[in-house]
């Protein structure tokens, strides 16, 4: 029975991490498509162009980052050795934090929300 657990949590981790790859992949495109459809229209400023460019490239890599530790907790479920605990701990600290300073900039960098004083006049 274990090794049944161990083929399809081998299986669903693969899946996350091709899953996590094509998040990168899609992203990466997504940034080289809107970086030259700015450069080839010329209608947008260096620093909005860079800053939409970052914000669509850090939301996929967020996303990636989460299935990327998926697969890692996936990898270890079955049966870990106290040295699978150890390394997957480490690496959920740094994925964790990169993903958490990532939002956290999107955040910040994130338009603003009119306030209801500053929403047009005829808006819910």
């Amino acid at each position: 029975m274990e090794l049944i657990l161990k083929e399809i949590a081998s299986a669903v981790a693969l899946t996350a991490e091709i899953i996590c790859v094509l998040c990168i992949a899609i992203g990466a495109a997504t940034a080289v498509f809107k970086t030259i459809a700015a450069v080839v229209t010329g209608s947008m400023s260096v620093r909005h162009v860079r800053r939409d460019v970052w914000r669509s490239f850090a939301a996929w890599i967020i996303l990636a980052l989460e299935f990327a530790l998926g697969a890692d907790i996936v990898r270890t479920a079955i049966a870990p050795s106290w040295n699978d605990i150890g390394q997957l701990a480490a690496i959920a600290v740094i994925r964790t934090g990169l993903n958490y300073f990532l939002e956290r900039d999107l955040e910040d960098f994130a338009p603003a929300e009119p306030t209801p004083a500053e929403a047009p006049v005829g808006t819910p």
